[in-house]
């Protein structure tokens, strides 16, 4: 009974011992060569600190354990469950290395600043080989796990005898899946779009939030989600406004009467965009562009460093450009003209003999 006592005692001061030297050794190792700015950097080492503690117990047990372990007992780590949590935990470890491994590059590549086409590129496709390399580590080790039995080893011998028919079964039924992953191969390297590109889909405005394995996620203008497969992309056209940069231009059109003196609304416009923030100074035109008989067709031309800027910016110029009118020119407000006489002018006139 005491020798029981006593290993259950030794294991678990093992198991602390294990938790000490990570927290400690670890810790200070990791803040010498990562500091991470993010929320996600910073739970991506807690995560991998969490799974090397109870990784270096499953190391360091095996090889004590004779030490201290019972006569009258078998190893423990003999044992097939032993085995099946050191591959749980061996796939915990690389997991956990792969996130902080993505976080650690992508901080030395934030795409925060304006121009950042260099820097989304890189975010989609550390991305999608983090998520293809943590499928392989996850199929590998349920694997291991399932060859550590002997029943699970026969019937996977089993099922090879039968390969031939059940690939053709898996290989129709699986179509949409696998052309899926291969889209998101040719998306994650020839990419038509990349994380947070402003695109255009099925008549929504939003920017890309995700680009998984299979699906992509649309984050819409008014924070509403639009999840697409993958091969959506490739299959069907879109607009996406920064696959280049992020530069883009905005318009803004007017209906004024023809009365209305153009160059005064062109000094206005200049005035407007020399004001604000959201104009980057490249582009500013105001003409005519259509000429009706009930009005005059004006489109102020402008440009923004990005889309949501250029959005604001024509809001912007649309409601000063219509307070200036109704203030300085309310007669030049579009208008229908209807010219009425009295009857008997109009056959005075058509009698030849006008008042």
């Amino acid at each position: 009974m005491n020798d029981k006592i006593i290993f259950i005692s030794i294991s678990l001061g093992l198991l602390l011992c294990a938790h000490l030297i990570i927290r400690l050794s670890f810790t200070s190792l990791v803040k010498k060569f990562y500091k991470p700015q993010s929320v996600e950097g910073r739970k991506s080492i807690q995560g991998l600190s969490n799974s090397l503690k109870w990784g270096l117990f499953f190391l360091l047990f095996p090889l004590l354990e004779s030490n201290f372990s019972p006569d009258d007992w078998s190893y423990i780590s003999q044992y097939k469950v032993f085995q099946v949590l050191f591959y749980i935990n061996l796939a915990w470890v690389l997991i956990a290395l792969t996130k902080m491994m993505k976080y650690y590059f992508l901080e030395n590549h934030s795409f925060s600043k304006t121009d950042n086409l260099k820097e989304r590129r890189m975010h989609t496709q550390v991305s999608f080989i983090q998520k293809i390399i943590v499928v392989v580590i996850v199929v590998v080790a349920f694997s291991l796990v399932m060859m550590s039995f002997e029943a699970a080893r026969k019937a996977g011998q089993g099922i090879l005898a039968s390969a031939g028919v059940a690939g053709i079964i898996i290989g129709l039924a699986a179509q949409k899946s696998i052309a899926n992953l291969l889209a998101g191969f040719q998306i994650a390297f020839t990419q038509p779009i990349r994380i947070d590109d402003v695109v255009v889909v099925e008549g929504e405005w939003g920017k890309i939030e995700e680009i998984n394995l299979t699906y992509v996620v649309v984050c819409i203008w008014d924070q509403r989600r639009l999840v697409l497969p993958i091969y959506y992309f490739l299959e069907k056209p879109f607009q996406n406004w920064t696959r280049t940069t992020a530069d883009i231009w905005g318009t803004v059109f007017l209906y004024v009467d023809h009365t209305i003196p153009i160059q005064d609304l062109k000094d206005k416009l200049k005035q407007i965009l020399d004001s604000t923030d959201l104009w980057d100074g490249k582009v500013q035109v105001l003409q005519v562009t259509e000429m009706k008989p009930t009005m005059v067709e004006l489109r102020c031309l402008m440009s923004a460093k990005d889309s949501p800027s250029a959005f604001d910016l024509r809001c912007l110029v649309r409601e000063k450009m219509v307070e200036y009118i109704q203030e300085k020119y309310p007669e030049s407000l579009p208008k229908t003209r209807v010219l009425m006489d009295r009857l008997e002018e109009v056959e005075s006139i058509e009698n030849g003999h006008p008042k």
